[in-house]
């Protein structure tokens, strides 16, 4: 194994060990995968987190013969709509699978989640998509995923959980977590009398300010009387000392 491959399976591993410690999911009903060259690493099925080694990680071709995998453990249970949205967009280099909570209530009640915050701009769109529903490890509750991820970075699974996928691994959990949270606000807001939900162009306002989000502008340069007086700087300090 290189160590590449070994480092991104321990990141795996660390991940689906913080997503339980944080709440985000409980027990061993989440999992995660990633891209790796040609192939998809993907979380052992019904293997605690805390007992998971590199060597457990599952791995299987994104092309050639499907459902095809190695390693000493068979892959998730879920690995149909894990492989089929990697093999679907180029851009998904991780995934994110939860029970969490609040997502989770969403999803029993199949509501999908409209625009109540500006974070949903993250997720390319006005809202988050409530996929229907079909049993967990089926080729037809991926291709309900797939569609309610058309366009999107996160989806609902109806009586079931939520996915978030992203460009690696820490955009995935962290879009895991920005889903949980809306899952969470827009339900308590559903307590309320009114609430006011934002435009597409409100939306779209924030995803272009998205786009330069974290970005520090350049430092401008310095003018050339500033440069002389940092450069005399040291000789004026010196010509203090010699006075004493």
């Amino acid at each position: 194994m290189k160590p590449e491959e070994r480092q991104l399976r321990e990141a795996i591993i660390a991940k689906c060990r913080w997503m339980n410690a944080s709440g985000l999911n409980q027990g061993t009903s989440g999992n995660i995968s990633a891209r790796y060259g040609e192939e998809m690493l993907i979380t052992p099925s019904a293997v605690p987190y805390d007992a998971m080694k590199p060597e457990m990680i599952a791995s299987m071709p994104l092309e050639g013969e499907y459902g095809a995998w190695r390693g000493p453990l068979m892959p998730s249970t879920e690995w149909r709509f894990h492989l089929d949205i990697m093999r679907a967009r180029a851009d998904v280099g991780a995934i994110v699978h939860t029970h969490s909570t609040y997502a989770t209530v969403l999803a029993i009640a199949r509501k999908s989640i409209p625009a109540c915050h500006y974070m949903m701009a993250a997720f390319g769109g006005n809202d988050i998509r409530c996929a229907g529903y079909a049993r967990y490890g089926t080729k037809e509750l991926s291709e309900l995923a797939l569609a309610a991820l058309e366009g999107r970075n996160g989806c609902l699974l109806a009586n079931h959980g939520m996915i978030a996928v992203g460009a690696n691994l820490d955009k995935a959990m962290w879009l895991a977590v920005e889903l949980e949270t809306i899952a969470r606000q827009y339900y308590l807001s559903l307590a309320l009398d009114h609430r006011f939900i934002l435009s597409e162009e409100e939306i779209a306002e924030t995803a272009r300010g998205f786009s330069t989000y974290g970005l520090q502008a350049p430092k401008p340069e310095p003018t050339a009387r500033a440069r002389a007086s940092a450069k005399a700087a040291p000789h004026r300090v010196e010509k203090k000392r010699s006075r004493k």
